[in-house]
């Protein structure tokens, strides 16, 4: 299988999670998807990360947004190590957990090579470190975004909710966000817009900086 690249499809699957079996396009729906990963259960990071999105969930829920983890361990695996992130990070994992024991999802999407033969017996975190990755997913079931982290380095989900923001909006009107940019920061009309057809589109009017570089409200 080839390289996973922005805008491709997601892969579909049906896998066995900690709330019953999930036929992952399905379970999408017409929401926007985060499909996150980890090497193996009872990690130090991992288990941080999951108590975050845990305590997180109003906000993806705000955002129109489903959260589905993968941990390249067993159904029993998990269940014993959500009572651990419950105990340390004071949140109860409210949201679907791949057991991905064969390795077939990771497989799916390009995180582990396709000729691994092991099963998650015998395997340890550092066998499956690139198991690390962040998907957004759109309800058009295409990929928006891929961020692949190392095995010691915890992931920052508000910037994740910052991203999703800025890929929604975007989705919505015809700009894009500059750096640095959060809610509610002035965003940038995208070149391909005239400015005649930006008189409609923008009736607050934009900043010039540059022919290619205009800059307007937020729209929305």
């Amino acid at each position: 299988m080839s390289a996973l690249r922005i805008n491709d499809i997601a892969p579909d699957f049906t896998a066995n999670t900690t709330l019953g079996t999930v036929n992952f396009h399905e379970w999408i729906g017409d929401s926007w998807a985060v499909l996150f990963s980890h090497p193996k259960d009872f990690t130090p990071v991992c288990t941080t990360e999951l108590g975050e999105v845990a305590r997180l969930q109003p906000e993806f829920e705000k955002r129109n947004v489903k959260t589905i983890g993968l941990s390249a361990d067993s159904i029993d695996n998990h269940g014993e190590w959500e009572k651990d992130i419950a105990e340390t990070q004071g949140s109860t994992v409210n949201f679907p957990m791949i057991g991905d024991e064969d390795l077939n999802v990771s497989k799916l999407y390009n995180m582990l090579p396709a000729d691994e033969e092991a099963d998650a017996d015998g395997r340890t975190a550092a066998n499956n470190q690139t198991v690390r990755t962040v998907f957004v997913i759109g309800p058009d079931k295409r990929i928006k975004l891929m961020l692949t982290y190392p095995m010691a380095t915890g992931r920052n989900f508000q910037e994740i909710l910052r991203v999703i923001d800025a890929m929604q909006l975007t989705a919505e009107y015809k700009v894009a966000t500059p750096v640095n940019w959060v809610d509610g920061d002035d965003v940038i009309i995208v070149p391909t817009v005239s400015d005649e057809e930006a008189k409609g589109l923008f009736p607050a009017g934009w900043k010039t900086i540059k022919p290619y570089l205009r800059t307007t409200k937020q729209p929305g």
